[in-house]
């Protein structure tokens, strides 16, 4: 007991400074391949993709006390336990610690079990900060089968660096955070909607797409928006070029993925 109390004063501690390279989510991986991973700085990522996540997946991130609102968890379990069903989903912070040290698994038991671990775990990792956590998130984040954070996905779907984004592809790669692991690349750049058996990711982007721009206007704008975690900057006030962390060249590892996969880009994304 003592030593797990340690384990969560320590750890949270680290994480603050650290990006370790590997996640439980990443290692318990069914997919074949080697793991696509690169870190950025959350200063050299785009401001729209900050915003698609916050309106996507946690608006409250920033103006909530704690890492999510106790009597909404109640809900959502006794929902769950009863029906099968989460209609909310978790917040950001149960979600980072979920992706770093819990194991997949549908298993109903395995589900209830793991919600209720990242429920515990994510209040010492809260103390981190939003944008530490926001950071994190978006560098663990799934989006694509071994396909990890959005240094790799910028580059692997658009041919762009994560400091240069639109709203359009922001709302796309949102999109993909509940089923990262069935997105596809399309043929010549972007998310596959369109293929036998993307259904699922078609409708889950669809919708991104629709609501996502409504509710970052609802926010304020993309300044709004990222303001709600204390960002009050762009990625262009940090030069990339030459910058530790700022994903500026297509990381090899996405590389060696396309050039396996006998990939090529349309027009719209360069060539």
């Amino acid at each position: 007991m003592i030593g797990f109390v340690v384990w969560l004063v320590v750890t949270p501690a680290i994480y603050r400074v650290w990006t370790p390279p590997r996640t439980m989510f990443m290692l318990t991986d069914p997919a074949d391949g080697n793991t696509v991973f690169q870190e950025v700085s959350l200063d050299h990522i785009s401001r729209h993709y900050i915003a698609a996540t916050l309106a996507h997946e946690d608006a409250q991130l920033g103006t909530r006390m704690g890492p999510f609102h106790l009597g909404d968890f109640i809900d959502r379990t006794q929902t769950y336990i009863e029906t099968g069903d989460d209609l909310s989903g978790s917040t950001i912070p149960q979600q980072l610690v979920k992706n770093m040290f819990l194991i997949r698994g549908e298993w109903v038991g395995t589900r209830v079990f793991r919600k209720g671990v990242e429920a515990v775990l994510s209040w010492p990792f809260n103390l981190m900060g939003d944008q530490r956590q926001l950071e994190l998130y978006l560098n663990y984040a799934q989006f694509g089968p071994n396909l990890y954070g959005v240094c790799s996905a910028s580059w692997y779907y658009f041919n762009r660096p994560p400091w240069d984004s639109n709203p359009w592809d922001a709302a796309t790669l949102a999109g993909l955070l509940p089923l990262g692991e069935d997105a596809r690349r399309a043929p010549g750049g972007g998310v596959d909607v369109e293929s036998d058996g993307t259904w699922l990711v078609a409708s889950t982007v669809a919708n991104a797409r629709n609501k996502v721009p409504q509710r970052i206007s609802e926010m304020g704008g993309w300044e709004g928006a990222v303001a709600t975690v204390g960002i009050t900057d762009s990625a262009g006030d940090h030069p990339p070029l030459g910058a530790p962390k700022s994903c500026s060249v297509m990381p090899q590892a996405v590389a060696d993925r396309l050039a396996a996969e006998g990939a090529w880009w349309s027009p719209q994304y360069g060539d």
